[in-house]
């Protein structure tokens, strides 16, 4: 059993071995920086707005369902279980976490493809949209927080995992992170398999026994129907949910663990040249692929959702063309943030705003 006064292992991010920030600042008394970051990011702009802007359903969809903050709550959340179990460093998984979605637009991915398109993608002149790297902008140039630094001025490891996440290999894979950034990761995906389904079934686009034909979501329901007898199909899913939970991270947590007493690493640096550690174990990893791509093709694909999609990207995408045509529309913070690139100057503007404002601004126009 890991307690909460256990020491951080060796190979955890140690906040005396923090390579400070870009703009330095002395310490602060009784915070370690990694907590100051996590603090400056929830009481940034960019994070309250997350409360209104689409997971994977817009609000017009119902209450029920997770916008990009409830489901940052919930990474935040598993990470930092997965970061105390393993003895590594809480506040920065904590950061990190929170973190990790602050760069995406309304309408969720919707929007993120819309205003890459504007910007003529990665190799356009604008240089296209990615949210993890918006994060990045945010962080370091758009948010107005403290007079003496543009930005919020986070320690370089956070900046580091950030753009980890923004330059990921061609397989998707993330290139030696620290421990603390691949748990976020594995914690982004452990959450939305689960909840995106929770989601569905409430909206009522798909039904429990299409997820019961899923080896991932069966076998985690048969463990809840072994401990549990007569149960409504509410409580059969609620259950399952906490099941594919649970399942996930003790399996993640037992493959790092023994991949770490293999590897032996003697510090955080060693761990960044070193294979990833935090993953589920093989025979997960393919039922949760099977998992996602069930969900890609019911869910994410659903005409109900793909309706949804098309309302939203021609709202944005009205209110980008109606910026760029006259920059007076962009607040003067933006326009003078990038100098003669009126497009770019559009997408950090309108992907800082909420879903709701995105709609309310189409509909006055």
């Amino acid at each position: 059993m890991i307690l909460e006064s256990d020491p951080l292992a060796p190979y955890a991010m140690h906040p005396e071995d923090s390579a400070g920030r870009v703009h330095p600042e002395p310490p602060h008394r009784y915070r370690s920086p990694y907590q100051r970051d996590r603090d400056r990011i929830v009481h940034s702009s960019a994070f309250r707005r997350l409360s209104h802007k689409t997971q994977v359903f817009t609000g017009e969809m119902g209450d029920y369902h997770r916008s990009r903050l409830t489901h940052t709550m919930e990474v935040a959340s598993l990470a930092r279980t997965m970061a105390r179990a393993l003895r590594v460093n809480e506040d920065l998984v904590e950061a990190l976490a929170l973190a990790h979605d602050i760069g995406h637009p309304p309408f969720g991915h919707a929007g993120e493809d819309l205003l890459d398109e504007r910007l003529g993608g990665a190799e356009g002149g604008h240089g296209g949209f990615n949210h993890n790297a918006q994060a990045l902008r945010l962080f370091e140039l758009l948010e107005v927080r403290y007079v003496e630094f543009p930005g919020l001025n986070l320690t370089l490891e956070v900046l580091e995992g950030q753009r980890r996440r923004a330059d990921k290999t061609p397989d998707g894979s993330l290139r030696s992170p620290t421990i603390e950034a691949q748990i976020v990761d594995a914690a982004d995906s452990i959450a939305y398999d689960a909840h995106d389904a929770d989601d569905a079934l409430e909206l009522g686009l798909l039904e429990l026994g299409e997820l019961r034909e899923l080896a991932l979501w069966d076998e985690a329901a048969r463990r809840v129907e072994d401990r549990y007898a007569s149960l409504t199909p509410l409580e059969l899913r609620r259950a399952t949910i906490h099941e594919l939970l649970d399942w996930q991270v003790s399996d993640l947590l037992g493959v790092a663990q023994q991949r770490l007493e293999e590897l032996d690493l003697p510090s955080a640096d060693a761990a960044r040249s070193a294979p990833i550690v935090a993953t589920v174990s093989r025979g997960v990893a393919g039922k949760k692929r099977e998992l996602e791509r069930f969900l890609f093709d019911r869910v994410y694909r659903h005409p109900l959702v793909l309706s949804h999609r098309m309302e939203a990207t021609a709202a944005l995408g009205e209110l980008f063309d109606r910026c760029v045509a006259d920059p007076g529309r962009i607040p003067e913070h933006y326009r003078q943030s990038n100098p003669g690139d009126e497009p770019r100057a559009a997408a950090d503007y309108l992907s800082g705003i909420t879903d709701r404002y995105a709609l309310e601004a189409f509909r006055s126009l």
